[in-house]
Parts: C-alpha cells; structure tokens; sequence
C-alpha cells in the first residue's frame, strides 16, 4: 500500500467467530507469511540416495524443533497444552507419509521438496474433507509440520512472533499452532486470524494464555497495516478497526460487566448442580484424550459424558494397540473415580481418515451415510474387540460406561453386544480383572433408533442423545453447508417431539439418558432439555459453569412448563423465541 495514500480512519466493526473470551485493545502487527517457492528439478537415480538423506536430515531437525517447542510450551502453560504438539511429532513419524513420499521420489524423480508437498497435500485435503470441525482443524497440524519441514530441506528459518518489540494485536491469515505457541505472552494482547475455527491449535493455546482471540475475519488482513489501532471482542467476535474514544468507553464498561459475570460463574461451578426447587442435574464434560480430565476438574464437571476415542487413532501413523488404548483409557478413569467416564467406541468412518488404516476406508458417496462407526467396527471385529478390551480392563480402576455410536436398531445393538460378551469371556478365561457391571448404552443419533427407541431401551443401561447427528438427520440439513446452516434448527418441531419420544421410552423402561451434543452446552436449552426429562447434559468442560448457572437459576417446575409449551407449538422460530424469553427472564448472568 502506498505510504502517501490518505486512508479511511472511520471507525469499523467486522463479524468474526468469538474463539477465545476477552477484550483488547492496541496496535496492529501484521503477521503474514508468503508461500514457500518450491524448486522443481528432475533428480538422476545416482543421486535419489543422496536426497533420500537430505529428507532424513530435514526429519531429524524438525522433529527438534518441534521437541524444543514442547519443551517451551510445557515450561510456560503446562503439560496438556504441550501434548498439542505430540500430533506434530506422531506425523514426522508416520511411516505411510514417509513411505509415500520415497516412492514419490523413484516414480516422479522429481527433487524431495516437490515429492514431499504433493504427498503432504494428500494428507492435508483428506482431513479438510471431514465434517468433524475438531478434526478438520487436524489439517492445520500437518500444515504446519509440512511448512517446516519444507524450510528445513531449503534452508530456511520460520518467522517468529516472539520477537514483537511491544505489546500488539497479532492479525494473521491464519496462524499455525507452533506460531501461536511462539507468541510472547507480554507481547501479545490478542490475536485475529482471517480463518481458522473455533477448535484450531492456535485457539487452544490462545485460550490456555489467557489471550482474547478472534478467527474468521475474512479479509481483515487486507484491511490493516502496522500500527493501526484496533479493538478485539474476543466474546461477541468483534474487531473494530480505528475504535473511537465512545466506543472504548463503551468497551471498558463491557469489560468490567464480563469480569463480574465470570466471577459469578466461577463461584456457581462450585456450587451443586441443583435447581431452586431441589433437583440435582448432573452435568458432564466430553473430552477428546486422558489428559483433558484436568479440565474436568477445573470446571467442576460430574465426570466425563462422552469420552471421543477417535482422538487416539487419528493421531497415530497406526492402529493403536490394546495396551495403548487400556493405558489411556485408565489414566481417564482412575483421573476422575469415582465420578463416571462414559467412553464412546470408535466413531470413525469414511469421512474420517485413519493415518495407520486407510486401507480399511473405501471412497463412497455419501460417507456421513455410509460405512462408519460401529458399522465399521462390526465389520473389523479384530480392531473392535481391541477397543472393547481395552475399556473392560479399564473398567477395573474407575467408574468406566461404555456406550456405541450409530447405533440404527436393536439387532445392530444386539450384534455389538455379542462381540462384547466374546470378550469379557476372553478377559474372564485369562484372569484379568474387569467390572462385570460396567454400565453399557447407546448414543442416538439416527431416526431409527429414536423410533425404536423403546426396543433399544430393552437392551441398554442408559442412553445418550447426540443431537448434532440427530438433528440433521430428522431435518436434512448439512449443518457445515453455509447455504442451508439456517435450517439447523434445534427448535424444529420434530426435533423437539422425536427428543420428548426418547425419553418416554427410556424413563418407561427406568433408564437414564444424557445429551451430549451442542445443545447440551448452550445454557438457552437448559430449561427445555431438563424440562423434556433429560436427566445429564454432557458438553465442553468450558460450559459447565454457564450451564451450571442456568440450572441453579431456574425451578424444574418452571422447565417442565416450558417443554409443554414448546411441544404445542407449531414452529421452530416460536419455540426458539419461547426458549430465549425464558433465559433472560429467570437465568441469563448479563
């Protein structure tokens, strides 16, 4: 940009994705890295050994780096931020990325730089394929690695953003996990990203500093140069470009409100669950790995709603052993006892790839309908009974529940059952200790297990709703498909009538059944669910003192109320309305 161009200074405010809570206010720093410019030569077969060592060489330097920033990483926000970089270190490893990327130099003969990219990019377009967010973001970890490894093999050293002379507010297309951990925590009062999500690395660590962050800005970084000043809404997803002395009045006050309402919300999660009229509520957390059992604790969760396994394959160049998962799944168990850990089996499938079992995936059509979870597993009974081992002799050093994904009908679940028993029989013939009590149910998450759910209920000890897969199921609806994410709507009438059949069913038969979906952590559903009978609400450890608060605030009574008036009602947008009105008449901490 020209420095003698005369610039608009008129104060603006650009939507973001909120990512991490807080508000700051500073100068720009603009953090923007060009592409890599990859050389592009044919290599003779007399020299393919010799660039076979120089990407052994580059290997051995990265992982390195990478181990050095762990290192740091640990030292200043702890261990479980640290093992972030555990994904990074488990791709330098991976033998099938390794692998390809050596038969890429002797099919293509092209130099290493270009072999490795092309396979990298394989493996990158894979996972941003995937319609898990959590999962998606896993891309960004290979980026990454991919980036330095590639500034390894040409000599390069990576910009870092530990360096700023002040403190600033870090704008960025994007920012990699090991540039947000390069962050200096005096330097950095914020960051803005034109992309990325809720669920990236970067946020994660931005949340563990304690930094306010907004993702999603678009094309913020064509809008800003250094030095000017901006403000970061970190709680609504705001940035507001040359704030004026109104607004950052404004702001302060806002401020002073959300710190107010955060030390209201820390003191409810130390209270109990209970509403004003004396009914306990159970809430749980869901956590993707053992060590997430920290944040359990931290938020005053009542154990662990739904443990996603899927985690633990996903990040290994191949299929855990059952050592590996029994490991995990104890230290998750024995973290929290007595409190339950409900550990869900494995929810892969053909939108999911598995590093160390992508031979196992064929490409199909509609993957989200296709051959995945426990469909799979039935289907890979070597690979299952692994799991299910693993989670039985778990079993024995806490208070373990094992619960199957996509369940779709009683002869499904009577099959995964059976495979089941085949392995406590192994475990019993063996000697090795299990809880032969160890609670067993279902998600549902597909139409026909809600149809069927008093069939299903006959067969299980609890029940756990997902509504995210449920609902857009019931209504058709692609809920990551910007055209018609509007029609995702918690609040439909069959969503609401087919959620109140579900636990008709399961209370009939003296079950219990949680929610462990999106609508469990949003406090606006709290009196609606609860009202529905739902009797645990399972969301992100993050969540629990807002929900908390809503639960304490309100009077079952009241709640049960509301779900009546919800299920008479004829559509969504009323029934929503219906929801907000009560949270800000009895609940809502603004």
């Amino acid at each position: 940009m020209p420095t003698d161009e005369i610039r608009d200074t008129t104060e603006t405010t650009l939507p973001g994705i909120a990512a991490s809570p807080g508000i700051a206010h500073g100068q720009v720093f603009l953090h923007l890295q060009s592409d890599l410019e990859l050389p592009a030569h044919e290599i003779e077969p007399a020299r393919r050994p010799e660039e076979t060592a120089r990407f052994e060489r580059a290997l051995l330097a990265t992982r390195q780096q990478v181990q050095k920033i762990k290192a740091e990483v640990e030292k200043n926000l702890g261990a479980d931020e640290a093992r972030i970089f555990d994904a990074h270190l488990l791709v330098l490893e991976d033998q099938a990325l390794i692998g390809e990327t050596l038969r890429e130099l002797e099919t293509s003969g092209h130099n290493i730089e270009r072999c490795f990219h092309r396979v990298a990019q394989r493996y990158i377009q894979a996972f941003e394929n995937i319609e898990d967010e959590y999962l998606r973001e896993r891309a960004g970890d290979i980026r990454d690695v991919a980036q330095r490894l590639l500034q390894n093999l040409l000599g390069q050293s990576a910009q870092s953003l530990g360096e700023m002379a002040r403190a600033h507010i870090v704008v960025a297309g994007d920012l990699s996990p090991s540039e947000a951990a390069g962050l200096d925590r005096s330097g950095a009062l914020a960051f803005v990203t034109d992309s990325g999500s809720k669920t990236s690395h970067a946020v994660i660590v931005a949340r563990s500093m304690r930094v306010p962050a907004v993702v999603g800005a678009r094309d913020l970084t064509t809008r800003v140069r250094n030095g000017d000043w901006v403000l970061v809404d970190g709680y609504e997803g705001h940035v507001i470009l040359h704030p004026t002395q109104q607004t950052l009045f404004r702001y302060g006050k806002i401020q002073l409100e959300k710190k107010n309402i955060e030390l209201r919300l820390l003191e409810a999660s130390r209270q109990p669950a209970v509403t004003l009229d004396g009914v306990t509520v159970a809430l749980r957390a869901n956590i993707e790995q053992a060590g997430e059992t920290r944040l359990v604790r931290d938020y005053n969760g009542d154990g662990v709603g739904l443990y996603r396994t899927e985690f633990l394959f996903l990040s290994s160049p191949r299929v855990p052993t059952e050592e590996e998962q029994y490991a995990a799944y104890r230290s998750a168990a024995e973290a929290l006892a007595p409190a339950p850990v409900v550990i869900r089996t494995l929810d892969l499938g053909g939108d999911k790839p598995m590093p160390g079992g992508a031979h196992l995936f064929a490409r199909e059509a509609n993957p989200f309908l296709g051959h995945r979870a426990v469909r799979f597993c039935l289907d890979q009974p070597a690979i299952f009974k692994n799991q299910l081992r693993a989670i039985l002799r778990a079993s024995a050093h806490g208070n373990v529940h094992l619960m199957y994904p996509m369940i779709s009908g009683r002869e499904e679940l009577a099959r995964a059952n059976a495979v089941l028993a085949e392995c406590r029989a192994e475990l019993l013939a063996k000697g090795v200790a299990f809880n032969p009590a160890m609670p067993v149910g279902t998600m549902i998450e597909i139409p026909s297990a809600a149809m069927t759910a008093d069939l299903l209920a006959q067969d299980c000890d609890f029940f756990s709703i997902g509504t995210n897969d449920l609902i857009q199921y019931l209504l058709a609806i692609d809920r990551v498909n910007d055209r018609i994410a509007h029609l995702y709507e918690p609040t439909h009438p069959a969503v609401l009538r087919t959620l109140h059949r579900i636990v008709t069913e399961a209370h009939r038969r003296n079950i219990k059944v949680s929610v462990c979906g999106e609508m469990a952590g949003d406090p606006v559903y709290a009196a609606l669910l609860l009202g529905l009978g739902v009797d645990e609400l399972s969301m992100s450890p993050p969540l629990l003192p807002v929900v908390k608060y809503a639960v304490r605030a309100l009077k079952m009574t009241d709640a049960r109320k509301l779900a009546e008036d919800a299920l008479q009602l004829t559509g969504a947008k009323e029934a929503q309305l219906l929801c907000e009105n009560f949270y800000r008449a009895r609940v809502s901490v603004d």
